[in-house]
């Protein structure tokens, strides 16, 4: 391992240099005008991991964005691990609130970062997390040899619900064969209050619209006469939600799993300032279904929220129109138990039945995913435990994720491995969001702890 150490040590520039390169690149997934640049930052992946030592890099193409392969098979017998990792980013919407282009990284020290932090769109997640394994594992090859199988797989449709994933694993199931899925697109509680997520909310992702005239209409002449699809589509969002802020679908929380009293008091000891979380976010109060703690609200409670919403007239000066439609897209965050397709359904049967005569309403299902919950007493937690134990100085929390990451409850289905998210972004980082950013402490620490993972998971399997 000192060898290992200092490998990195003496590469760290090189490093920054080569992900401040991968940063530059667009490779916006969900708009097809980023297509070219989404294939050419595959291409970058697929060089860096021949470069890093890894034998059968390919780059399969789907239906979609391309995924990358690569393996470094050392021993039959040892423990495979596959990597996984996505090279897709967010759009970058809205520029005008980035204090630097989304796509021309600049390092700066934050409060929170005092080392520096990369912007970026893509720099925590998932670009900075991800190119932490090809690093590790360049270390680890220049130095020796890992203590354990690896597989790469790198996959450019994430932010777009990994569409074609499922089908790309299915399909190559012998090949992607491991024993444990790693994956670094999660977070720390803080530089120094290491964590282990062991749990992630699904998702389910609906798209609404409300149609009223066969066009925009003068507000003058028909204003309080006919439907205004907008005032139509606010109501009806607005009644999507009680007075307790609590969900208000007949069936919604069928199927959630209340924690006991005793699992709720653990929670709430992880190290947590409401006053800070306030001033982080420059709000003056915060707001959630009552009852719950904002870090239970954050993390074992579903959600519903609108993620965008549009209209009639939004350009310069004044057009008094009644406007034909109005849509929105509304996502629903959900808790163990919750079935992605049995929420959506009910979510669409209630969002129809509550529209007023005088408008039609249509309801889309897009991407959604399975809730995850990982235990905390196997060989490949021990083995995270472990190593962050042994770069950390100290024992990391487990802990709950807000966030979705769909395709770990399809790991679990298709290969029947379990997956660790050895994250070490911060919640903070302001990803999907302008100013993204992740802080050279975060990437260089991703590093060295990856190894670590290798050794002490051989080891455990042993």
């Amino acid at each position: 391992m000192k060898e290992v150490l200092d490998y990195i040590e003496s590469g760290k520039t090189r490093f920054l240099e080569e992900l401040m390169e991968l940063l530059k690149i667009p490779s916006v997934s969900a708009d097809p005008a980023y297509a070219n640049d989404v294939r050419k930052t595959a291409e970058f992946i697929v060089e860096k991991l021949k470069a890093a030592g890894a034998d059968q890099v390919e780059l399969f193409e789907t239906d979609g964005h391309p995924i990358v392969y690569g393996e470094k098979i050392v021993d039959p017998k040892l423990p495979t691990v596959l990597v996984y990792g996505h090279y897709d980013v967010q759009p970058p919407d809205p520029l005008e609130l980035w204090d630097s282009g989304p796509f021309d990284p600049v390092i700066k020290k934050t409060a929170l970062h005092p080392d520096g932090a990369i912007f970026a769109r893509g720099a925590c997640d998932d670009k900075g997390q991800m190119y932490m394994h090809l690093k590790a594992f360049e270390a680890i090859q220049a130095t020796g040899q890992p203590p354990v199988n690896l597989k790469f797989m790198i996959e450019g449709e994430e932010e777009v619900g990994s569409v074609n994933l499922g089908t790309f694993c299915k399909e190559h199931k012998e090949k992607l064969a491991c024993d444990v899925v790693l994956l670094s697109d999660t977070s720390v509680i803080a530089n120094d209050v290491p964590a282990i997520t062991v749990g992630l909310r699904g998702l389910a992702y609906m798209e609404v619209e409300v149609v009223g005239a066969n066009k925009d209409l003068h507000s003058g002449v028909y204003g309080g006469a006919v439907a205004n699809p907008i005032n139509v589509l606010s109501q009806m969002i607005g009644s999507l939600k009680n007075a307790d802020l609590s969900i208000n679908i007949p069936g919604f929380y069928d199927d959630v799993v209340e924690l006991s009293d005793a699992e709720r008091t653990a929670m709430n000891e992880a190290p947590f300032s409401l006053e800070e979380y306030k001033e982080g976010l420059k709000i003056d109060d915060i707001r959630g279904e009552d009852g719950y703690t904002t870090l239970e609200r954050t993390s074992i409670r579903p959600t519903l929220d609108v993620n965008g919403m549009w209209g009639g007239y939004i350009g310069e000066g004044a057009k008094t129109v009644l406007p034909s439609k109005a849509n929105a897209k509304i996502s629903m965050r959900l808790v163990p138990n919750q079935h992605p397709d049995k929420i959506s359904e009910l979510f669409k049967k209630h969002f129809e039945s509550i529209a007023p005569p005088g408008v039609k309403v249509t309801v889309t299902s897009h991407h959604g995913g399975f809730p995850a919950v990982t235990p905390t007493d196997t060989p490949e937690y021990k083995a995270a435990e472990l190593a962050m134990i042994e770069t950390y100085g100290k024992k990391p929390i487990p802990q709950r994720s807000g966030g979705s990451i769909p395709i770990v409850s399809l790991f679990e289905e298709v290969f029947g491995a379990k997956s660790v998210l050895l994250g070490f972004g911060l919640d903070t980082d302001d990803i999907h969001s302008p100013n993204e950013h992740y802080g050279l402490f975060n990437f260089y620490k991703g590093i060295e702890t990856i190894p670590y993972f290798y050794q002490f998971y051989s080891q455990l399997k042993a």
